[in-house]
């Protein structure tokens, strides 16, 4: 789910401001009459733009605390997805296995500032966890414990098989699943993730998803093993859930995405394989037609649970 300020080369207003009072000074001695005293000139007010409002959407968006994860923001398009879902700054949100945090340093530090709550529902841990999920919840939980002030106190959940509520049921506003539904298709939990959400929810709650989107004429793998999921098939979890769908967006679509790559949409960036999953890269692949496609086309769908 989207990661510059522009220079001014030209003389600042400050430095036009006091030109044309010197040129007009001198006009007014070759052609008013000599004056015993000169009024001196006030200095020019400070013209830099201003920043966007702390608090705003725009504000954690464009926070130097992204500056590593700015870059991807063009194919993810934050500030719109994030408007399309409806949020607001006191809401409690709810993203189900937020990874590295891409969106969570948006959210949080928004919640944090208007008096909302966030709830990341991270891997599942225990004896039987993935190495490589562990690890990433170990990360991601440092990352977000480490500046309280800035990201609030988020609340850690989990998410997986057997896992239990990601928030107090009926409590959130708004839960998320972004670009991780094919991985629970995968894994047998697809149907528990909207079980999952559904009880979180209050009534009216919003459930927003970003997802690579299968076309509709292909089959869909019931285990989208190339990361792609058909539209209609995501709005029957929804809807079999107990959701009614509200809209769709074309905020995350990208039309060169052609959906036939050799690893699947994994081939494309960010991950940008060259192998197989879970093999060494190969030096010898040409990456340069699908890092021309950018990253995969995405639906962004909005559903509402029930007042």
């Amino acid at each position: 789910m989207a990661d510059h300020a522009p220079g001014f080369p030209f003389a600042s207003r400050r430095g036009l401001l006091l030109a044309g009072a010197g040129l007009g000074l001198t006009a007014c001695l070759g052609g008013c009459g000599r004056r015993d005293e000169a009024t001196p000139t006030a200095p020019a007010p400070d013209t830099a733009p201003a920043g966007p409002p702390e608090g705003s959407l725009e504000w954690s968006v464009a926070g130097a605390w992204r500056d590593r994860d700015k870059g991807r923001d063009a194919a993810r398009h934050p500030m719109e997805t994030l408007r399309f879902f409806g949020l607001q700054p006191a809401m409690t949100v709810v993203e189900f296995w937020p990874g590295g945090g891409w969106y969570t340093e948006i959210i949080a530090p928004y919640l944090a500032k208007g008096g909302g709550r966030y709830f990341a529902a991270t891997f599942a841990q225990g004896p039987a966890a993935d190495p490589a999920q562990a690890a990433l919840n170990a990360a991601f939980q440092a990352r977000f414990t480490s500046d309280r002030d800035l990201y609030g106190d988020i609340q850690f959940t989990q998410f997986g098989a057997s896992t239990g509520a990601v928030a107090p049921p009926g409590t959130a506003d708004l839960c998320l699943f972004i670009r991780s539904l094919h991985a629970w298709m995968a894994a047998g939990i697809a149907e528990k993730a909207f079980a999952d959400a559904f009880a979180a929810l209050r009534p009216g709650g919003v459930l927003g998803i970003v997802q690579h989107r299968l076309e509709p004429e292909e089959d869909q793998d019931p285990v989208a093993a190339n990361g792609y999921v058909q539209e209609a098939f995501v709005r029957q979890l929804a809807e079999e859930a107990g959701f009614q769908f509200v809209a769709g967006s074309e905020i995350n679509a990208n039309e060169a995405d052609t959906k036939d790559h050799p690893f699947g949409v994994d081939t494309l960036p960010p991950v940008r394989l060259t192998a197989p999953a879970g093999q060494p890269p190969d030096p010898e692949f040409d990456r340069t037609p699908y890092d021309a496609i950018g990253e995969s086309d995405r639906m962004t769908l909005k559903f509402r649970k029930p007042e």
